[in-house]
């Protein structure tokens, strides 16, 4: 199935409109189910978790009926609190156990694993930047449960091709997946494999039982293993104009929000910072998805250096930002986005002690 994503601002709130979250609770987990496809411009900031929960439930639903959709919003939120509070880049709860590398295997690099659904979800990677969530489950049950590999690179890999990617639900999923942020680890078979992807393979090596792949030891496919070099290639630095009188507003991967301050006059800046982009590389394809997304704000400006050059070049003073986990020496006045449930903060354990705190939430607003 090829993907585009539109990176028009009208069409993406029509696609908003389209939402049937019904329909989503009952497929969302097949590969066409009736998913949003709306994980990229969720992810970049372009809208929100809160305001597509509110334009949902503008249509009538009561959280009961829609719940297994309003869950799948609610996990974003959820994994940005975790990172708010704990490093998202190391294992969050224990270990993860046992590991005999830290590179990634060959075969699902090269989308060659033999097990279809999976090399099928790995070519539409590289080809739409996009995966369904099933199959990234799927392909990080194969590489940290099967080969067993350690999850960080892995997760390096899917990220820097996912126009969604947001490193925090990323990490904290592939940990899940590994046993690393969770009670257990997660593993899928062929026959689960088979009825999500609408594929009929048998006799592969994920043909068996769950006991069985507990204890299977690596299959020969994936026992090649390479490290991978993640380089993100950026723009060229434009000339920026700054009005001293005027505030100015900061933009980034995780901000592009056309409606934040958007009848207040300032200076606007995407702020692409090199540094960051070492740290959490991107592909030319999400890049290219960031700076068309960013035309949706008139009068924006590209500026590639760190917040501190800056700051340094141009004296800037009276600064806006959103608040992030990886907004990393950031100055001025830090506003909050927008949480289903801003209140809600700190650290839980599992989505489902967060979840309780939220759907009492949401039930006080929307009522039973």
């Amino acid at each position: 199935m090829d993907l585009h994503f539109t990176t028009d601002y009208t069409a993406i709130h029509e696609q908003v409109n389209r939402i049937d979250p019904v329909q989503y609770g009952h497929t969302r987990n097949y590969v066409q189910g009736a998913v949003t496809y709306l994980s990229p411009y969720i992810s970049r900031g372009v809208i929100s978790t809160k305001q597509v929960l509110e334009r949902v439930m503008a249509k009538g639903y009561t959280i009961q009926e829609i719940e297994s959709f309003v869950k799948e919003l609610c996990w974003r939120d959820y994994f940005q609190r975790v990172a708010q509070t704990r490093d998202v880049n190391t294992d969050i709860k224990q270990a993860q156990t046992p590991v005999s590398n830290y590179e990634i295997p060959l075969a699902v690099l090269n989308a060659s694993t033999g097990i279809e659904g999976i090399d099928t979800a790995i070519h539409q990677l590289y080809q739409s930047g996009y995966m369904h969530n099933h199959c990234r489950m799927y392909t990080a049950s194969l590489v940290c449960n099967s080969a067993p590999s350690h999850w960080l690179l892995p997760a390096r890999w899917m990220y820097y091709h996912l126009l969604d990617g947001d490193w925090a639900s990323n990490a904290c999923s592939w940990q899940w997946v590994a046993g690393a942020n969770s009670s257990k680890k997660y593993f899928a078979n062929q026959e689960n494999i088979n009825r999500y992807t609408n594929t009929q393979q048998v006799q592969t090596y994920l043909d068996t039982s769950y006991e069985e792949l507990e204890k299977m030891e690596t299959p020969f496919v994936l026992s090649d293993t390479t490290t991978i070099m993640l380089e993100t290639t950026l723009p060229e630095s434009e000339f920026i104009q700054i009005d001293p009188n005027l505030p100015t507003f900061i933009y980034n991967y995780y901000n592009l929000d056309p409606l934040w301050h958007k009848d207040e006059p300032g200076n606007r800046i995407l702020l692409v910072e090199p540094d960051f982009f070492v740290k959490y590389p991107i592909s030319e394809k999400c890049m290219d998805f960031m700076l068309s997304l960013s035309k949706n704000i008139p009068d924006m400006q590209l500026y590639v250096g760190s917040f501190k050059s800056l700051l340094d070049n141009y004296s800037i003073e009276n600064i806006y930002y959103k608040e992030h986990p990886f907004n990393i020496g950031y100055r001025g006045t830090e506003e909050s986005r927008d949480w289903i449930a801003e209140k809600i903060t700190g650290y839980y354990p599992s989505f489902f002690a967060y979840w309780k705190k939220v759907a009492t939430h949401l039930s006080n607003k929307y009522g039973k």
